[in-house]
């Protein structure tokens, strides 16, 4: 499976961090944090790892895990201790280790996403929580990439569709439990033409799939050994009658 070759670290990391700074990158991470204090709350545990490109785009504040830790690529000024430096795709965590684990875009400027994801996967402990946030290819930004695609960085992205994902997913022995879609405005930078363009929202807002501009899938990774469980009601049966017993047939004497 070949993927489209990213930008060095050096030089990929502040052209990203520029991005998430300016108005629309700042309105779409707070859909992002929106969508995040919502979902984590419900997720507990002891430590929660949330792997991304910058220390200063948190999405774990409304976690009651108790400890919690930020990997990114390079180092980069104002880092706390609780910041690890290492690559998304070799992550220096032992395995079944951590309880909740965030892919902020870790996925979408990687050279090898089902790398990182398998990464992600391996570090989880049996009965933890993937939290995935990665730009949708079906929306209006996937459209207007095709236009843009040639400037980095935002739109040389990987774009992993949906089904895709899904699919990793599952050859990771995980279940997606979730998925939701956000931003659904035009990718347009002047925020009076976002304002005036807002019929567009509406339409994406109303479409029966997930539209949005960033898809967020949040999955648990199964417990190895456990089948899982069918539905009381497919064991019933239309009628309950009682059946005849067959009688014991007599063994031929030679």
């Amino acid at each position: 499976m070949k993927f489209s070759e990213q930008l060095p670290y050096p030089q990929l990391i502040p052209l990203l961090s520029d991005w998430f700074d300016s108005p629309l990158g700042q309105e779409l991470l707070q859909q992002e944090q929106d969508f995040a204090e919502q979902v984590l709350p419900t997720l507990f545990g002891y430590h929660l790892l949330q792997i991304g490109w910058d220390h200063r785009q948190c999405l774990f504040g409304a976690s009651p895990v108790s400890r919690k830790l930020t990997l990114i690529p390079q180092m980069q000024l104002g880092a706390d201790a609780r910041t690890l430096i290492a690559h998304p795709a070799e992550l220096p965590i032992q395995s079944s280790e951590v309880d909740v684990v965030i892919l902020h875009h870790a996925l979408d400027y990687a050279d090898n996403p089902h790398q990182v994801l398998r990464e992600a996967a391996r570090v989880l402990r049996p009965g933890g929580h993937l939290l995935s946030f990665s730009f949708n290819p079906v929306s209006y930004w996937g459209l207007w990439r095709f236009f843009k695609r040639r400037m980095p960085p935002l739109w040389s992205g990987q774009f992993i569709s949906p089904g895709r994902l899904q699919d990793w997913l599952g050859l990771l022995e995980m279940t997606s439990l979730k998925n939701r879609s956000m931003c659904h405005h035009l990718p347009i930078e002047s925020e009076r033409w976002r304002q005036r363009l807002r019929m567009f929202e509406c339409c994406s807002r109303k479409l029966p799939i997930n539209s949005g501009a960033v898809l967020m899938v949040l999955a648990r990774k199964d417990v190895a050994g456990m089948t899982p469980l069918k539905a009381e009601w497919k064991h019933r049966r239309l009628l309950s009658m009682p059946s005849a017993e067959p009688k014991p047939t007599a063994r031929r004497m030679k």
